[in-house]
This record gives structure tokens, C-alpha cells and sequence, in this order.
């Protein structure tokens, strides 16, 4: 009899690899800062990932070269073609104050 243990050990024990998707926790932190920006940046949209991609991106980067998550194309993980974050508009992408185009008699 196996008291205080169950008895499918005492048949053996095999190991096998995690399940795809699954990886180690981040126990000393090492990408938290990037975690934490992309759940405040889920917070202030709703919930709404879109916005938030490129923050995504960021940090499954973070967890990939530090090893806590096997390389991985960003195509299968959903983020191919995901850039930076939006910067400011460019100069020539901001509409000019053209006196033409205010209404007339203001």
C-alpha cells in the first residue's frame, strides 16, 4: 500500500515537455515594468487591446530574450507587422491653419 501518496507514482513517472503556451513564471521581475505599462494601458482603454499592441509586443519581447518563454515568430503569436507606439504626428501629417480655409465674417 502507498499511504499519503497517490498510486498512480508507484506505476512510474514519465516527463513530459509543458504544453505550448505555457512558460515560467517571472519570479525575479525582470519584466514587470513592460507588463505593468501594457495592463494600464488596457485599464485607461477599457479593456480594449488594440491600442495596446505595440506594448504587447514589447513585452512578450522582454520574456523571449531572457529565455522565460520560447522564440516564437511574431506571426503565429498575432503581432506581425505591430510597430512602435504611435509617435507625435509629423509636421506633415498636421493640417496647416490655412486663412482660406476659416469660415467667412468670424
Amino acid at each position: 500500500m502507498s499511504f499519503g501518496r497517490p498510486p498512480s507514482i508507484s506505476g512510474g513517472f514519465s516527463v513530459s515537455p509543458p504544453d505550448r503556451g505555457s512558460f515560467p513564471l517571472d519570479h525575479y521581475g525582470e519584466c514587470k515594468q513592460y507588463m505593468q505599462m501594457y495592463l494600464d494601458c488596457l485599464r485607461k482603454n477599457t479593456n480594449n487591446s488594440t491600442p495596446c499592441r505595440h506594448l504587447n509586443k514589447e513585452y512578450l519581447e522582454c520574456r523571449m530574450s531572457r529565455g522565460l518563454m520560447e522564440r516564437d515568430d511574431w506571426r503565429n503569436l498575432g503581432l506581425n507587422g505591430v510597430g512602435e507606439a504611435p509617435s507625435a504626428p509629423s509636421e506633415s501629417s498636421v493640417a496647416k491653419d490655412n486663412p482660406k480655409d476659416r469660415p467667412q465674417g468670424v
